[in-house]
Protein backbone atom coordinates (compact mmCIF):
# COMPACT_ATOMS: atom_id res chain seq x y z
CA UNK A 1 0.00 0.00 0.00
CA UNK A 2 1.74 2.97 -1.34
CA UNK A 3 1.03 6.81 0.14
CA UNK A 4 0.61 9.12 -3.25
CA UNK A 5 1.16 12.12 -1.40
CA UNK A 6 4.87 10.48 0.12
CA UNK A 7 7.90 12.80 -1.54
CA UNK A 8 10.83 10.55 -1.58
CA UNK A 9 12.75 13.31 -1.78
CA UNK A 10 12.02 15.00 1.60
CA UNK A 11 14.44 15.06 4.03
CA UNK A 12 14.70 16.14 7.04
CA UNK A 13 16.89 18.83 6.50
CA UNK A 14 14.62 19.99 3.65
CA UNK A 15 11.72 19.52 6.31
CA UNK A 16 12.53 22.03 8.59
CA UNK A 17 14.48 24.38 6.20
CA UNK A 18 17.32 23.90 8.51
CA UNK A 19 19.91 25.37 5.79
CA UNK A 20 17.90 28.29 5.93
CA UNK A 21 17.25 28.67 9.67
CA UNK A 22 21.14 28.36 10.44
CA UNK A 23 21.93 30.80 8.17
CA UNK A 24 19.56 33.29 10.02
CA UNK A 25 22.05 34.31 13.12
CA UNK A 26 24.33 37.38 11.53
CA UNK A 27 26.05 38.60 14.06
CA UNK A 28 26.73 42.85 13.56
CA UNK A 29 29.94 43.13 16.32
CA UNK A 30 33.70 43.17 15.06
CA UNK A 31 35.29 39.92 15.44
CA UNK A 32 32.22 38.89 15.95
CA UNK A 33 31.75 38.95 19.87
CA UNK A 34 31.49 35.50 21.23
CA UNK A 35 28.24 36.32 23.09
CA UNK A 36 26.25 37.78 20.21
CA UNK A 37 25.37 34.80 19.15
CA UNK A 38 23.79 33.64 22.01
CA UNK A 39 22.18 36.45 22.20
CA UNK A 40 20.64 36.33 18.78
CA UNK A 41 19.61 32.97 19.04
CA UNK A 42 17.89 32.94 22.25
CA UNK A 43 15.44 35.70 20.83
CA UNK A 44 15.43 33.93 17.91
CA UNK A 45 13.80 31.17 19.91
CA UNK A 46 11.64 33.27 21.56
CA UNK A 47 9.90 34.59 18.24
CA UNK A 48 9.57 31.28 17.20
CA UNK A 49 7.49 30.23 20.57
CA UNK A 50 5.67 33.34 20.71
CA UNK A 51 4.67 32.12 17.24
CA UNK A 52 3.47 28.87 18.47
CA UNK A 53 1.84 30.10 21.71
CA UNK A 54 -0.61 32.55 19.35
CA UNK A 55 -1.07 29.29 17.31
CA UNK A 56 -1.88 27.17 20.79
CA UNK A 57 -4.18 30.25 21.96
CA UNK A 58 -6.35 30.42 19.12
CA UNK A 59 -7.29 26.69 19.17
CA UNK A 60 -7.88 26.68 23.19
CA UNK A 61 -10.17 29.63 22.08
CA UNK A 62 -11.98 27.78 19.54
CA UNK A 63 -11.87 24.73 21.92
CA UNK A 64 -13.24 26.63 24.87
CA UNK A 65 -16.16 28.17 22.57
CA UNK A 66 -17.06 25.02 21.44
CA UNK A 67 -17.99 23.59 24.60
CA UNK A 68 -14.62 20.73 24.41
CA UNK A 69 -13.35 20.44 28.20
CA UNK A 70 -10.95 17.41 27.50
CA UNK A 71 -9.23 19.15 24.52
CA UNK A 72 -9.44 22.50 25.81
CA UNK A 73 -7.01 21.15 29.05
CA UNK A 74 -5.06 19.68 27.06
CA UNK A 75 -4.15 22.97 24.83
CA UNK A 76 -4.02 24.75 27.95
CA UNK A 77 -1.76 22.42 29.92
CA UNK A 78 0.60 22.33 26.31
CA UNK A 79 0.64 26.38 26.64
CA UNK A 80 1.65 26.09 30.20
CA UNK A 81 4.55 23.83 29.35
CA UNK A 82 5.98 26.50 26.85
CA UNK A 83 5.74 29.20 29.05
CA UNK A 84 7.87 26.99 31.46
CA UNK A 85 10.40 26.45 28.37
CA UNK A 86 10.48 30.28 28.00
CA UNK A 87 10.84 30.78 31.48
CA UNK A 88 14.05 28.61 31.45
CA UNK A 89 15.46 30.18 28.41
CA UNK A 90 16.22 32.67 31.04
CA UNK A 91 18.57 30.72 32.72
CA UNK A 92 20.79 30.59 29.80
CA UNK A 93 20.92 34.48 28.87
CA UNK A 94 22.01 34.98 32.36
CA UNK A 95 24.94 33.11 31.66
CA UNK A 96 26.15 36.12 30.09
CA UNK A 97 27.55 38.80 31.92
CA UNK A 98 27.15 42.61 31.67
CA UNK A 99 30.49 43.15 30.24
CA UNK A 100 30.01 40.35 27.58
CA UNK A 101 26.77 41.88 26.77
CA UNK A 102 27.96 45.51 26.50
CA UNK A 103 30.56 44.62 23.92
CA UNK A 104 28.05 44.10 21.42
CA UNK A 105 25.35 45.95 22.52
CA UNK A 106 25.79 49.20 20.38
CA UNK A 107 25.66 47.31 17.44
CA UNK A 108 21.93 46.83 18.10
CA UNK A 109 20.99 50.38 17.38
CA UNK A 110 17.72 51.24 18.34
CA UNK A 111 16.18 47.14 18.30
CA UNK A 112 14.70 45.90 21.30
CA UNK A 113 12.39 43.60 22.23
CA UNK A 114 10.02 46.20 22.93
CA UNK A 115 9.30 45.85 19.22
CA UNK A 116 8.44 42.50 19.33
CA UNK A 117 5.18 42.22 17.42
CA UNK A 118 4.66 38.74 18.49
CA UNK A 119 4.62 39.45 22.22
CA UNK A 120 1.82 42.45 21.23
CA UNK A 121 -0.24 39.88 19.86
CA UNK A 122 0.31 37.41 22.90
CA UNK A 123 -0.56 40.39 24.97
CA UNK A 124 -3.82 41.33 22.70
CA UNK A 125 -4.95 37.51 22.58
CA UNK A 126 -4.52 37.60 26.93
CA UNK A 127 -6.89 40.67 26.61
CA UNK A 128 -4.40 43.86 26.47
CA UNK A 129 -6.21 46.68 25.20
CA UNK A 130 -4.34 49.89 25.08
CA UNK A 131 -3.57 52.51 22.25
CA UNK A 132 0.16 52.66 23.13
CA UNK A 133 0.96 48.40 22.68
CA UNK A 134 1.27 48.97 18.95
CA UNK A 135 1.43 52.19 18.08
CA UNK A 136 5.82 51.80 17.48
CA UNK A 137 5.11 48.91 15.10
CA UNK A 138 4.62 49.26 11.40
CA UNK A 139 1.38 49.93 10.13
CA UNK A 140 0.29 46.56 8.95
CA UNK A 141 1.24 45.14 12.04
CA UNK A 142 -1.05 47.61 13.92
CA UNK A 143 -3.94 46.52 11.69
CA UNK A 144 -3.25 42.78 12.92
CA UNK A 145 -3.11 43.41 16.54
CA UNK A 146 -6.36 45.53 15.77
CA UNK A 147 -7.96 42.99 14.64
CA UNK A 148 -6.86 41.07 17.58
CA UNK A 149 -8.10 43.47 19.89
CA UNK A 150 -11.71 43.72 18.63
CA UNK A 151 -12.04 39.90 19.06
CA UNK A 152 -12.43 37.61 21.77
CA UNK A 153 -9.52 37.49 24.26
CA UNK A 154 -8.72 33.95 26.00
CA UNK A 155 -10.68 35.32 29.14
CA UNK A 156 -13.74 35.99 26.61
CA UNK A 157 -14.01 32.34 25.05
CA UNK A 158 -13.22 30.95 28.72
CA UNK A 159 -16.51 32.66 29.70
CA UNK A 160 -18.42 31.53 26.32
CA UNK A 161 -17.32 28.06 27.43
CA UNK A 162 -18.74 28.25 30.95
CA UNK A 163 -22.11 29.72 30.02
CA UNK A 164 -22.27 27.47 27.35
CA UNK A 165 -21.89 24.84 29.94
CA UNK A 166 -24.94 26.43 31.80
CA UNK A 167 -23.80 28.49 34.26
CA UNK A 168 -24.99 32.14 34.64
CA UNK A 169 -22.42 34.56 33.28
CA UNK A 170 -23.44 38.12 33.23
CA UNK A 171 -25.20 38.90 29.55
CA UNK A 172 -23.41 42.55 29.85
CA UNK A 173 -20.26 40.67 30.45
CA UNK A 174 -21.03 37.89 27.51
CA UNK A 175 -22.28 41.00 25.40
CA UNK A 176 -19.47 43.41 26.31
CA UNK A 177 -17.61 45.68 23.55
CA UNK A 178 -14.39 43.32 23.20
CA UNK A 179 -12.11 46.32 22.18
CA UNK A 180 -12.23 47.70 25.77
CA UNK A 181 -10.08 46.34 28.13
CA UNK A 182 -12.49 43.42 30.51
CA UNK A 183 -12.40 44.61 34.31
CA UNK A 184 -12.92 42.37 37.25
CA UNK A 185 -16.54 41.48 37.51
CA UNK A 186 -18.02 40.51 40.92
CA UNK A 187 -21.13 38.78 39.43
CA UNK A 188 -18.41 36.34 37.12
CA UNK A 189 -16.49 35.78 40.35
CA UNK A 190 -19.27 34.41 42.36
CA UNK A 191 -20.04 32.34 39.41
CA UNK A 192 -16.74 30.93 39.60
CA UNK A 193 -17.05 30.18 43.39
CA UNK A 194 -20.07 28.44 42.69
CA UNK A 195 -18.18 26.56 39.60
CA UNK A 196 -15.06 25.42 41.99
CA UNK A 197 -17.70 24.20 44.24
CA UNK A 198 -20.06 22.14 41.92
CA UNK A 199 -18.22 21.56 38.42
CA UNK A 200 -14.93 19.88 38.85
CA UNK A 201 -14.74 20.03 35.24
CA UNK A 202 -15.20 23.87 34.36
CA UNK A 203 -13.24 24.68 37.40
CA UNK A 204 -9.67 22.30 35.84
CA UNK A 205 -10.25 24.71 33.13
CA UNK A 206 -10.22 27.70 35.71
CA UNK A 207 -6.85 26.13 37.38
CA UNK A 208 -5.32 25.65 33.80
CA UNK A 209 -5.98 29.34 33.03
CA UNK A 210 -4.26 30.14 36.05
CA UNK A 211 -1.33 28.55 35.94
CA UNK A 212 -1.08 29.99 32.77
CA UNK A 213 -1.40 33.45 34.11
CA UNK A 214 1.23 32.48 36.56
CA UNK A 215 3.53 31.25 34.20
CA UNK A 216 3.38 34.30 31.95
CA UNK A 217 4.02 36.63 35.27
CA UNK A 218 6.96 34.31 36.19
CA UNK A 219 8.37 34.89 33.02
CA UNK A 220 7.63 38.70 33.26
CA UNK A 221 9.56 38.66 36.66
CA UNK A 222 12.56 36.82 34.84
CA UNK A 223 12.52 39.20 32.42
CA UNK A 224 12.85 42.06 34.39
CA UNK A 225 15.38 40.28 36.91
CA UNK A 226 17.71 39.20 33.77
CA UNK A 227 17.72 42.65 32.06
CA UNK A 228 18.28 44.78 36.12
CA UNK A 229 21.33 42.19 36.18
CA UNK A 230 22.52 43.16 32.80
CA UNK A 231 22.37 46.62 32.29
CA UNK A 232 21.21 47.74 35.63
CA UNK A 233 18.67 51.00 35.07
CA UNK A 234 19.96 52.39 32.21
CA UNK A 235 17.79 53.26 29.33
CA UNK A 236 16.40 50.48 27.45
CA UNK A 237 17.74 49.73 23.46
CA UNK A 238 14.24 51.18 21.91
CA UNK A 239 14.75 54.04 23.98
CA UNK A 240 12.12 52.85 26.65
CA UNK A 241 12.89 53.21 30.83
CA UNK A 242 14.15 49.25 30.60
CA UNK A 243 13.39 47.62 34.11
CA UNK A 244 11.08 50.58 34.81
CA UNK A 245 8.86 50.06 32.24
CA UNK A 246 9.41 45.98 32.70
CA UNK A 247 8.80 46.24 36.33
CA UNK A 248 4.94 48.08 35.40
CA UNK A 249 3.76 44.99 33.88
CA UNK A 250 4.27 43.14 36.68
CA UNK A 251 0.76 43.34 38.98
CA UNK A 252 -1.42 43.08 35.93
CA UNK A 253 -2.93 39.70 35.79
CA UNK A 254 -4.76 38.43 32.50
CA UNK A 255 -7.14 36.51 34.49
CA UNK A 256 -8.23 38.87 37.78
CA UNK A 257 -11.25 37.16 38.09
CA UNK A 258 -9.70 34.22 39.17
CA UNK A 259 -7.02 35.57 41.29
CA UNK A 260 -9.94 37.47 43.36
CA UNK A 261 -11.68 34.73 44.55
CA UNK A 262 -9.14 33.09 46.42
CA UNK A 263 -9.85 34.83 49.14
CA UNK A 264 -13.32 33.61 48.84
CA UNK A 265 -12.98 30.25 49.42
Amino acid sequence: MSDNNFDSALTYTSYLAVDELLSLQRPLSVGPEHDEMLFIIIHQTYELWFKQLIHEFMQAQRSMESGDTHYSLAILGRIRTIMKVCVAQIDILETMTPLQFNAFRSYLSSSSGFQSAQFRKVEALLGRRDNKMAGHLPPEIQAEISLLTSANSVWDSALAYLAKRGHPIPSDVLNRDRSVAYEANLGVQDVLLDIHRNDPQSAMICERLLDIDEGIQEWRYRHVKMVERTIGHKVGSGGSSGVEYLSTTLSNPAFKDLWDIRSRF
